[in-house]
């Protein structure tokens, strides 16, 4: 009877046991179905934006941003700097803190992380790849794959085919270079640029401006020049800011070539720009003059891209203007987007950080001095180019060589008691060695590692004088080439959310990708 007993009461719980497991099953499959369909709604329900920026800052991180941000700040905090000499006894003025730069208020921040196929410092061609097409490659390949066979085609060329949607192309550096190539190019080698600048043409894009192609007449210059071949394939070729101005929304395909190009045949650094000389902003400003034609929509890609090559050099100044230029570029959409609110996304991000820039410096502990940075007058580039190349032909001396560097950088040998800017005998000394080493060629140091540690490949005396204002100001850099660090993703407008959080840089083509509904 025992026997009985337990034998029902068993068959009863594994009754209980399998009723229970159906209403789970039932229950996760309810909770899966409603996923799903509140999946579909959110992308039934998601808008397609019309006019579509993406700024990029090649090189641009949290570093460049904030730093930027406290410079600004700092200038306008007069009374704090003022009362500096007394923050000893605490006395000083209360500091006001950072100007934010328009995409730093942005509704929606997110953060992407950089790494390629074979680096966690990636490169400028596999970055721009992952952004433009969601794939990941190695460093120097453009949008084609590990093996540089496969081409993956980028979202401006499915928004120009898929959608019919106008695509404007514009840099600060070359329109053959790395990032803009991204958006229109695959190739192996990045550094393929009369080949890329082939693939420019094809693309049919209706406005490329800023910088001058490199190798336009091909590798051993024996190739049909690229500026010529563009004009038989219909584009509208243009070179001075007088013609540029003249360009309409009737204009077809155009490109611009700014007149005022300079180191590289890229465009001048901000900190080098004169009011005669257009600025990023204005080469935004036509492009959507000249886009917003098409009934369709457009998509627009501009880099400010000496972002980087500012801090390769270590040019802590050069790298603040030139990321102010990319906020006033940004400030075109952000104007546009106010006459269109409903139908445009703007996004801002970088493809990697370079330099790896830091807000601190071990010399000056707790403190920063921002505010000294302006006294930098040149970048490292045109000083290259105006000054130390003078001072090698001519074997100009040291103490000539240093009133220079009062008036251009602010750093002098004399000056009143806690004069921020005086040379300390240590830096002067590290001025004099590199003096030696760009003037007379004497080597600093025999050791070659040191060397690099010291100079990189820059000109060890311009390299040397901004490092000194750099740190002097309480900033620094650990690196002439390109970090790890994860890349802010800033967006405002239409479906703007989508870019809140912390994912891959494969993530933000993804992201465009299903929004403009484009496969």
């Amino acid at each position: 009877m025992k026997k009985i007993i337990s034998a029902l009461l068993s068959l009863t719980m594994l009754a209980g046991i399998l009723v229970g497991c159906g209403v789970q099953a039932a229950d996760v499959q309810e909770e899966s179905t409603n996923e799903m369909s509140a999946a579909v709604t959110q992308d039934a329900a998601m808008k397609t934006p019309k006019y579509v920026f993406l700024f990029i800052g090649d090189g641009m991180s949290y570093p460049q941003i904030q730093s930027t941000a406290d410079y600004l700040g700092a200038l306008q905090d007069e009374d704090y700097w003022q009362a500096q000499p007394s923050l000893d006894d605490n006395a000083g003025a209360i500091l006001d803190g950072p100007e934010y730069l328009n995409f730093m208020n942005f509704e929606a921040a997110g953060s992407a992380v950089t790494y390629d196929s074979n680096s966690f410092a990636p490169d400028s061609a596999s970055t721009a790849t992952s952004i433009a097409t969601g794939k990941k490659t190695y460093s120097g390949s453009i949008n084609v794959d590990e093996t540089g066979t496969k081409e993956y085609e980028t979202i401006a060329e499915k928004l120009h085919e898929q959608k019919d949607y106008s695509v404007g192309v514009i840099t600060s550096v070359n329109l053959n270079h790395a990032t803009p190539a991204a958006f229109y190019a695959h190739q192996a080698s990045r550094n393929d640029y009369y080949e890329i600048g082939l693939e420019l043409i094809d693309s049919g894009f209706e406005y490329f401006a800023g910088g001058g192609l490199l190798s336009p007449d091909g590798a051993e210059g024996d190739q049909e020049n690229l500026y010529d071949l563009a004009e038989q394939a219909g584009y509208q070729v243009v070179n001075t800011q007088a013609a540029a101005e003249a360009i309409t929304e009737d204009d077809d395909k155009v490109i611009v070539i700014d007149e005022h190009l300079a180191d590289s045949d890229a465009m001048a650094y901000e900190l080098d720009r004169t009011d005669d000389m257009w600025s990023l902003a204005d080469y935004v400003e036509k492009g959507v003059e000249v886009l917003s034609d098409d009934k369709d929509g457009f998509f627009l890609m501009c880099e400010g891209g000496k972002i980087d090559w500012a801090c390769h050099a270590n040019d802590a100044a050069s790298t603040i203007h030139d990321t102010v230029a990319l906020a006033d570029a940004v400030q075109v959409a952000i104007d546009f987007a106010e006459e269109h609110p409903n139908d445009t996304l703007i996004l801002v991000t970088g493809d990697h950080e370079t330099g790896g820039l830091t807000i601190g410096f071990a010399g000056t502990d707790y403190d920063t001095y921002l505010d000294l940075l302006a006294n930098q007058k040149i970048s490292f580039a045109k000083y290259d180019s105006d000054y130390v190349a003078g001072y090698k032909a001519n074997k100009t001396p040291f103490e000539e060589v240093l009133k220079d560097i009062e008036e251009l950088f602010g750093l002098k040998t004399q000056g009143e008691e806690g004069d921020k800017l005086v040379l300390t005998p240590y830096e002067l000394e590290q001025l004099r060695a590199a003096y030696e080493k760009s003037v007379n060629g004497t080597a600093a140091s025999q050791y070659e590692q040191e060397e690099y540690v010291l100079y990189g490949t820059y000109e060890p005396l311009s390299v040397t004088i901004t490092h000194i204002i750099n740190n002097k100001s309480g900033v620094s850099f650990t690196s002439y080439s390109h970090t790890g660090l994860p890349v802010a993703v800033l967006a405002q407008g239409v479906n703007a959310g989508v870019c809140n959080g912390y994912y891959d840089n494969t993530e933000v083509c993804e992201k465009l990708a299903d929004m403009l509904k484009v496969r």
